[in-house]
């Protein structure tokens, strides 16, 4: 079991610096194609810091562990909403524009519902175990995922937004490239040392891949996130912070649980009404919140915080 734990830091170490690797190189070329700060959030820096969960949740389904990967999306979303964006407002008060809290953050909630939906499997019950996230279901998701890229591509073009919001890129095209293959290299490797030390863990201590996808494997995963949201936000960029937030719950929904269930259909075993409940809660509070002057204050990012706090007692207090 030490050799486990000792593994699992490994493994979060490198999808860590993978991450930070491939969203650097990534983000560099986006801006020599003039791309505004706010859609290198939504999308560029957005895939890169949900490179982790993309690599997690497919390598669990591929291993037969699914509830790790679904647990992993929805504890990932969860702690975006909650733990960055109140963490990051607690340290600097995040701006928000009109054209986030309008249309990008209902897109989300949207995305939010489609999948406690889905997940409901059209079964009147009061359990979600034994339901499924189909090849279906994940097909559908993909096309709404490139609904939302085309969706945000196409307000660029006709707000007319360029590169005046964003650094010019100083890194060669060699590198940045570079970047993108050394991330990901990493990514795929130190997700496998990942999942099959957190599954050999779970089984050891006796608790349930649930419970370590929605705590263990979402904080690991959520860590590029919360550095890249703070780092933006102390820069005065809270486009890059709430735009990295919002487009990576999209992308963790639409994209990997989508991408994850057309390769392998997923039975949710340990997920909860609650899990589900909370994960939408949570978006819509951010969506409130941010209605206020369209900003996030620190007083909303501590309720946010505590928010995370009680869910995670909730959760640990329904462990046998």
């Amino acid at each position: 079991m030490l050799l486990d734990c000792l593994l699992i830091v490994v493994g979060v170490a490198m999808v860590l610096y993978g991450a930070d690797r491939l969203t650097e190189g990534a983000a560099s070329l986006a801006r020599r194609m003039n791309v505004s700060e706010m859609v290198i959030g939504l999308t560029i820096v957005a895939a890169g810091t949900s490179a982790p969960e993309l690599f997690v949740s497919v390598v669990s389904a591929l291993n037969g562990t699914p509830d790790l990967a679904v647990g992993n999306v929805v504890g990932s979303n969860i702690m975006n909403t909650l733990v960055i964006v109140g963490v990051t407002a607690m340290v600097t008060p995040i701006v928000v524009s009109r054209a986030t809290v309008k249309k990008d953050m209902p897109f989300t909630a949207g995305a939010t519902l489609l999948l406690a939906l889905l997940c409901v499997d059209g079964q009147a019950s009061l359990s979600l175990k034994g339901h499924t996230i189909s090849r279906m279901d994940g097909t559908l998701l993909l096309v709404v995922f490139v609904v939302f890229m085309f969706y945000t591509f196409a307000v660029t073009r006709k707000s007319g937004e360029a590169s005046e919001e964003t650094v010019p890129a100083v890194t060669p095209v060699w590198k940045s490239l570079l970047f993108v293959a050394v991330g990901l290299a990493l990514l795929i490797v130190g997700s496998n040392l990942f999942v099959d030390s957190a599954t050999s863990v779970a089984e050891t201590l006796g608790v349930s891949q649930s419970v370590i996808g929605l705590t263990i494997v979402a904080g690991g995963t959520s860590l590029p996130e919360l550095a890249t949201s703070v780092v933006a936000a102390r820069k005065g960029q809270s486009a890059l912070a709430i735009g990295n937030v919002i487009g990576s719950n999209v992308f963790n929904i639409l994209l990997i649980l989508g991408l994850t269930a057309v390769i392998c259909p997923m039975q949710i075993d340990g997920i909860t009404y609650v899990d589900m409940a909370v994960m939408l809660v949570s978006i819509v509070m951010l969506w409130l919140f941010s209605f206020t002057k369209f900003k996030v204050e620190r007083w909303e990012g501590a309720v946010l915080t505590l928010g995370y706090a009680a869910y995670l007692a909730w959760l640990f207090s329904q462990i046998d």
